[in-house]
């Protein structure tokens, strides 16, 4: 039986939209180099495994980059993790599950700036444990993010039901043992999807 709801936040409850942050880009034709350079780049993943930091981030962003788009590269790393608002009607379904009696956690691969990002999550305050993949040193979709997640607070992966915008993270749930959906931007398919696991168990 399903008891425990685990969250992924960026693209599930808050948006983490990169278009967004690339208008910062004066000229569209740059967009794809600043897009490779910081958000397809081993330093971001980096980030989020909590080895990197935004001046490494940025330094290196900008050894790739021409010198003209230094300074656009730069506000993108000092202010995109303030710019991600919550889903409309992910709320709701928020607390609905809690008041159903659900208990509700989060599982992001974030960086250090998760401080930020929190507090645009709608009801964060009824969440009962939030599990950041920089203070760990652990990446979805490895298993083991995963089994350390429900050491940590104490939970049985079969109880515990994963909702991730990424095929792989949703994968790598399944196999610590823990049921689970990709999300794809539809807040009321969550509920239903979480009555089906219920019936498989």
């Amino acid at each position: 039986m399903v008891r425990n709801v685990v969250f992924d936040m960026g693209k599930v409850l808050l948006d983490f939209n990169v278009e967004r942050y690339l208008l910062r880009v004066e000229r569209e034709e740059d967009r794809p180099l600043v897009r490779q350079a910081l958000f397809a780049s081993v330093e971001w993943v980096m980030t989020d495994y909590g080895t990197m930091d935004d001046e490494g981030l940025l330094a290196a962003a900008c050894r790739r980059l021409p010198q003209h788009l230094h300074p656009a590269a730069e506000e993108i790393v000092r202010t995109w993790y303030r710019d991600m608002p919550a889903y409309p009607g992910v709320g709701e379904v928020i607390r609905r599950l809690k008041d159903e009696g659900y208990r509700l956690y989060l599982l992001s691969n974030v960086c250090g700036h998760y401080d930020v990002m929190r507090r645009n999550i709608p009801h964060i305050e009824r969440f009962d444990g939030e599990f950041i993949s920089s203070d760990w040193h652990l990446l979805k979709p490895d298993p083991e993010i995963f089994r350390t997640f429900c050491l940590h607070f104490g939970l049985n992966p079969a109880q515990c039901f994963f909702i991730d915008d990424q095929p792989a993270n949703v994968f790598g749930a399944l196999r610590a043992g823990m049921r689970g959906m990709v999300y794809h931007g539809d807040p009321g398919a969550i509920l239903p999807a979480l009555r089906a696991a219920q019936g498989e168990a």
